[in-house]
């Protein structure tokens, strides 16, 4: 057995980064023994680890990326741990408005894990592009002021021990794999908005926050358990940059039940329904809420320096139309091949 499994297991010390990295050797070579990397994963997602290992894994996967020559200035990125109630993709949206209010914004996900659909499933249903290079990245942000990296972004690692367990699926076992995906992406942004629909990961992943130097993080979490701000209850917005948290209070209490933020029913079109959001003409706290994660990517881009101000602009951008027009843009540029539409079930 692995040191870093007899470590995880027993919890007696930190896993650090020279026998993390050891453990990604052996994953690379095949040299890991039968059912090491289900138990690593089994492990790790039934008990988050200490601060001390969680940073030593993460910073042992940086080491073995290639050096990234881009830096994104002025760009904010927004991304969730996933789980939590079913709600319709409010993250994607607010990239969305937020792109169209002029914040530069690169929207990182990943295909469904809780939900029924994730942000890659959805951006194919809608044909539009993701993006396989830094270098591509950056030609999309110019073109568009929005752009959705593809798999390019993550450790090799973590498709190396989605396919070491097969026929066993990831989402099974992988529930850290989703909690630490928004640290395991490598996106040279400015700042990261990062959903985080389990509260009692807010202490560790704020511990691991606040060692990145690079970018502000905002750990945003409320009472729902939804990896986004939600208008109609108290948010808590944790900073990286050693500032007080940031309460944001509900902006109509009793109002908005959690139904109002419901993916699309059965029968109905996931891009019409997605689409109609954008367009103003979803329910009232679907709209709220979606301004409202825009207003954050504003203010945590330096874009626009007050709340109020940020959620009227967004709450503008959203009912001129801008949001609806720039996704009609992207889409006018498919992906190279087809894709069938899919309808909820």
């Amino acid at each position: 057995m692995h040191e870093v499994l007899r470590a995880l297991i027993r919890r007696d010390r930190a896993v650090d980064q020279e026998l993390w990295g050891s453990f990604w050797d052996q994953l690379r070579d095949g040299a890991l023994r039968s059912g090491e990397t289900v138990a690593l994963l089994s492990s790790l997602s039934t008990r988050m680890p200490d601060r001390d290992t969680l940073v030593a894994m993460l910073r042992s996967l940086d080491e073995r990326r290639p050096a990234v020559a881009a830096r994104l200035d002025g760009t904010a990125n927004i991304v969730g741990t996933g789980g939590g109630p079913a709600t319709f993709n409010i993250s994607t949206a607010a990239a969305f408005l937020a792109a169209a209010l002029g914040v530069r914004v690169v929207k990182t996900g990943s295909r469904a894990y809780t939900s029924t659909c994730g942000s890659h499933d959805l951006l194919d249903r809608l044909g539009i592009e993701r993006t396989t290079s830094y270098e591509r990245t950056e030609a999309q942000l110019e073109r568009f002021g929005i752009a959705f990296p593809g798999n390019f972004v993550y450790p090799r690692e973590v498709a190396l021990l989605a396919r070491s367990i097969v026929p066993m699926d990831l989402r099974m076992i992988g529930g850290f794999i989703n909690s630490v995906g928004p640290f395991l992406a490598s996106v040279p942004v400015s700042a990261q908005l990062v959903g985080v629909s389990d509260r009692s990961l807010l202490r560790t992943l704020g511990q691991v926050a606040a060692t990145v130097a690079e970018r502000r993080i905002w750990l945003c979490s409320n009472e729902l358990g939804i990896d986004e701000l939600v208008s109609s209850v108290d948010n808590l917005v944790l900073t990286n940059d050693g500032s007080d948290a940031i309460r944001l209070p509900t902006e109509a209490p009793g109002t908005g039940a959690i139904a109002e933020l419901r993916p699309a029913a059965g029968g109905e079109d996931v891009v019409d329904h997605f689409l109609g959001v954008l367009s103003g003409q979803g329910t009232a706290l679907a709209t709220r809420t979606v301004c409202l994660n825009a207003a954050a990517l504003a203010v945590a881009s330096g874009l626009i320096g007050g709340w109020p101000e940020a959620i009227r602009a967004a709450d503008d951008a959203l009912r001129g139309g801008a949001a609806r027009e720039l996704v009609d843009r992207l889409r006018a540029h498919p992906v190279r091949r087809a894709v069938a539409t899919v309808r909820a079930r």
